[in-house]
């Protein structure tokens, strides 16, 4: 656990960061492992997902302990885990990658976007993934899965560390999906990081202009040549960054 809070500044700084821009950031610091593996958005949006981690880890079923009648507890900790994750953070599933089974369905995703929820990240399957995809929340997973989880996950622990697509995540640690996949930032690294990749990203961007205007990367990405740094100093001034 932490007691970092995320700052409404420093979400919106990723509401806009690529996370191959974010991994790079993290490479620096020796963190190499920091992005979910097998795991790809149900469908594309035009703003990141941006949260702290909220976690539910999954165990391998036995049958006696689930059987469908294990819903009717309302402290199921699926379903208690949906009511409990708070607005604005992202739930993170650890269904030990497997997608034989769902991690979740249309309505638990349906009841966590109403609540507030930023994001659902699992390393096993949704079903309904054709539903979810349509829904106003960002969702991540590894593949369709039909099956209810009751047939191979049973759910356990709430908010504790876990792993998720080879990726250890805490619980408060930030979480930023993009387009591509989900990255992992530590709750001790985040503001820092927030404030690098801004800045790497109006680079990335004034090199990809270049680029495409036919300059060569080399000299350019990295800027080893004193020409770059006096040609960016003076793109970020004309375009206000």
């Amino acid at each position: 656990m932490t007691d970092y809070v995320l700052s409404d500044a420093t979400r919106q700084k990723y509401e806009g960061i690529s996370c191959a821009t974010i991994c790079t950031a993290l490479f620096k610091r020796g963190l190499r492992n920091q992005f979910i593996q097998d795991v790809r958005p149900l469908s594309q949006k035009p703003k990141n997902m941006v949260g702290q981690a909220f976690t539910l880890r999954y165990i391998p079923a036995r049958e006696d302990l689930n059987q469908l009648s294990a819903f009717q507890n309302p402290q199921h900790p699926q379903r208690a885990a949906v009511e409990q994750c708070p607005p604005g953070q992202v739930m993170v599933m650890d269904s030990r990658k497997d997608p034989r089974a769902a991690s979740a369905g249309s309505i638990l995703v349906s009841r966590l976007m109403v609540r507030g929820v930023a994001g659902v990240v699992t390393d096993g399957g949704f079903r309904d993934s054709p539903e979810i995809a349509e829904l106003g929340i960002r969702t991540y997973h590894n593949r369709p899965s039909a099956p209810t989880n009751l047939t191979l996950h049973q759910a356990l622990d709430i908010n504790v560390p876990i792993g998720c697509g080879d990726v250890a995540v805490w619980p408060g640690d930030v979480v930023v999906g993009d387009n591509e996949g989900v990255v992992i930032i530590p709750a001790s690294l985040a503001d820092e990081i927030a404030d690098e990749v801004i800045e790497m990203t109006a680079f990335e961007d004034f090199v990809t202009e270049e680029v495409l205007n036919g300059r060569s990367i080399i000299g350019l990405y990295p800027a080893t040549r004193e020409e770059t740094r006096s040609d960016f100093a003076r793109w970020r001034q004309a375009r206000g960054r």
